[in-house]
């Protein structure tokens, strides 16, 4: 039985390099991985798209492909990731360009195009409301609308003869459930291997996360190596059963302990996964240890996918004004609580119009509230204030009367930082699939 092995390169947009540069020369890959998208980014990337529309794929993409891509190239090792963003295209001529540069002749490059609904959402497509937002109060604020595509138009690129295929919005299982598709011949129809598939795709697809990197909590749970860190890599069978694995030697590990806990991450109900391309069912998946960082999963199924696809909406909320200052030594907290009272006064005696605040001490309360961090009084803390508002001046002047606790508040006050962004806020809605139309587009070097 044929054993396809996928490398994780990225499990975020601003992720480490360097593993995926490990895997691409010693992982003995078919496919490499880069999963780069989250609710927010791909709002940011539209935006950037909006200021420049040569841009709006990851800033990152042009780095990774050219740190990857003589290795790949001399390893036979095609690529899958979704880190077009808001601009596949912009991405696949950006990698294209890459390649040349590279003297990586005859390279074929992908672009998957037809996430992008915000038209839907202007002719009132979308359903669905979310935290007592109605979607389609949103027309007006909206930046992106992006739908979650499967697994299908990346194996129409794979079966193109793409070396490197480039998506927007594609969920992050489907882009390792695509090459498993392509390579072993399944159909988009036999439920069980699809589940099987995605949830390779879910344990793979936060990279770092699934050898130890968010799994590492010291004397509880040791790691060792985590500043150079292996990606995991996949080894999957016809049948769907894998084995999770990473570059031997490098650093992390890989136990059933590592893979259970990835398996649960994000995850609402473990026998409805909802995705693209199946809704999976991970409630009888079997995990085990077979031998030094090499861990067995199987024994996930799948029903018939759903009829609406996800999707992400960006939407502008206000703005952020934020300021921080930080006390230390006797007193400290008392210095804190005080610096906050006299910011919370000002406020109101400058007119700051604020829909939400906050004030907090990090490293007292600022996660968990006063109720569970009763205990001993630490040695420093730093007064956080934030508040969201209508406008970006209110936004400013947050930040400008943290600052002014310098010279007019308690005494010791140092280290003061200040910012003022606009809020991009996120919703999810649904869309009929049939609305969402994919295309490929191949580029070449």
């Amino acid at each position: 039985m044929r054993a396809l092995r996928i490398g994780a390169g990225a499990g975020y947009s601003g992720d480490r390099i360097e593993p995926a540069v490990e895997l691409a020369q010693k992982g003995r890959l078919d496919y490499l991985v880069f999963e780069c998208l989250a609710e927010r980014t791909i709002a940011l990337a539209q935006l950037d798209k909006i200021k420049d529309p040569a841009k709006g794929f990851d800033p990152l993409l042009e780095a990774r492909m050219r740190a990857v891509l003589p290795a790949c190239r001399a390893n036979r090792v095609r690529i899958v990731t979704n880190a077009g963003a808001a601009h596949p295209a912009a991405g696949a001529r950006a990698t294209v360009e890459v390649a040349r540069s590279l003297g990586l002749v005859g390279l074929k490059v992908a672009a998957v195009t037809g996430d992008d609904a915000l038209e839907l959402l202007r002719r009132g497509e979308l359903r669905a409301e979310e935290g007592g937002v109605a979607i389609s109060s949103l027309e007006h604020r909206a930046v992106s609308a992006n739908a979650y595509i499967g697994a299908a138009p990346i194996v129409e690129a794979l079966a193109s003869g793409a070396d490197v295929v480039i998506t927007g919005r594609a969920a992050d299982p489907s882009l390792f459930l695509a090459p498993l598709v392509h390579e072993l011949a399944w159909s988009m129809e036999d439920w069980t291997r699809l589940g099987s598939g995605t949830l390779v795709g879910h344990l793979l697809e936060c990279a770092g996360q699934v050898t130890g990197g968010y799994f590492a909590d010291p004397g509880l749970k040791d790691v060792a190596g985590l500043a150079r860190l292996g990606f995991p890599i996949g080894e999957v069978g016809d049948d769907g059963s894998a084995v999770i694995t990473k570059v031997q030697g490098s650093g992390g590990r890989v136990s059933a302990a590592t893979c259970k806990e990835q398996l649960l991450y994000e995850i609402h109900d473990p026998g409805r996964y909802l995705t693209p391309d199946v809704i999976a069912d991970f409630s009888e998946v079997v995990v085990s240890e077979i031998g030094e960082d090499r861990v067995r999963v199987d024994g996930a199924k799948g029903h018939p996918r759903p009829e609406s696809l996800k999707v992400s909406v960006g939407y502008r909320d206000g703005y952020l004004g934020e300021g921080q200052i930080s006390y230390a030594g006797p007193g400290a907290v008392a210095r804190g609580r005080l610096a906050l009272e006299i910011v919370a006064e000002r406020l109101k005696l400058v007119g700051v119009r604020c829909r939400e605040t906050r004030f907090d001490l990090i490293g007292l309360d600022s996660l968990h509230g006063p109720r569970l961090s009763e205990g001993a009084e630490p040695y420093e803390v730093r007064a956080r204030v934030a508040a969201r508002t209508d406008s970006l001046e209110d936004a400013v002047r947050i930040g400008n009367e943290v600052e002014s606790l310098y010279t007019n508040g308690p005494a010791g006050g140092g280290g003061a930082s200040k910012l003022a962004r606009e809020i991009l806020a996120v919703a999810s809605a649904f869309v009929p699939r049939e609305r969402v139309r994919t295309s490929v587009e191949i580029l070449e070097a």
